[in-house]
């Protein structure tokens, strides 16, 4: 079952006084954390919402697998129309979305292993009694909280969206606190410690040398969806040269076609993946999400109770 995440990252941290996405909590910033947990969990695609210091924080951010999509009117819209953004684009893309704000940094990668999981297609972490985020949202729920009027939010368009929320319960305080003020911000830096170790995996395929990754496989799957090289490459904030040297190594390490390209015409050129390249990118995820799995088996039999 495919999932997917939604990271609002738009707003202008008027409160906090700086720019929270890339205040550090440890040696990596408070995005880059989000990320890292959605990737451990196994998420198979994370966008980023962006807009207050848009260019920034997609750089900061370019090497970490992310599409990124803009809310142009971030200083007059709210953090449901950033949401709308994301749902908008994920809806026909995946079978469950998960969705956080970009302030509630140390929710654990545990945590979002129990909702995708729990079989529900509406749920939300529960601590100590309190409901947290991420939030989990069936696919076939979002036109429903496309079309709401948006009283309430987000919170009241899931309320009205057709299905009853339930409750996942976890041990995690970290679905609980957000950096919303500087007092926040340091109440996170203290938990942070706390924090389990976790595995972290990185695949790649290589042959005279590694040719194929996740980020890659992003980049064709990209090219596809857009039907261009260019504007694959805007999404992961990456540059036109550099995609198209990672697709020529790619190819040739591969020695078969993954990418057609077709010149020219009233639109320009157009870009498709080969069946070949389709059948690689289904293999190499499913071959991922398995050997994400076997790691963290292995890693609850070698290391429980000793960190």
């Amino acid at each position: 079952m495919q999932t997917a995440a939604i990271i609002v990252a738009a707003g202008m941290s008027s409160r906090m006084g700086d720019f929270k996405p890339m205040l550090n909590i440890g040696s990596i910033s408070i995005a880059q954390r989000i990320v890292a947990n959605f990737h451990q969990a196994g998420v198979d695609k994370i966008v980023m919402i962006t807009g207050y210091n848009a260019t920034t924080l997609e750089r900061h951010l370019s090497g970490n697998g992310i599409i990124f999509l803009r809310n142009e009117n971030y200083e007059t819209t709210q953090m449901f129309d950033s949401a709308k953004i994301g749902l908008e684009y994920l809806k026909d893309k995946c079978e469950r979305i998960l969705f956080t704000p970009v302030d509630i940094p140390l929710f654990t990668s545990a945590t979002v292993r129990s909702l995708m999981e729990s079989g529900a297609e509406l749920a939300c972490p529960v601590c100590e009694g309190q409901q947290g985020h991420p939030i989990m949202i069936a696919s076939r729920l979002v036109d429903n909280i496309l079309s709401d009027q948006g009283e309430g939010g987000l919170k009241g368009a899931i309320s009205r969206c057709g299905a009853e929320l339930q409750e996942i319960e976890v041990e995690d305080p970290g679905v609980l606190h957000d950096a919303d003020t500087p007092e926040d911000y340091r109440t996170l830096l203290n938990m942070h410690n706390a924090q389990l170790v976790r595995p972290v995996l990185s695949v790649s395929l290589a042959k005279e040398m590694p040719f194929f990754d996740e980020k890659i496989a992003m980049l064709l799957s990209l090219v596809d969806e857009t039907s261009s090289v260019r504007t694959a490459c805007q999404r992961m904030q990456i540059s036109y040269s550099t995609g198209w040297n990672i697709i020529r190594t790619m190819e040739s390490q591969f020695s078969r076609t993954l990418i057609e390209r077709s010149q020219g015409g009233a639109g320009g050129g157009q870009s498709r993946l080969t069946e070949d390249g389709r059948q690689l990118i289904d293999a190499f995820n499913r071959y991922s999400a398995e050997l994400r799995r076997v790691a963290n088996e292995l890693f609850d039999t070698y290391f429980e109770g000793s960190l």
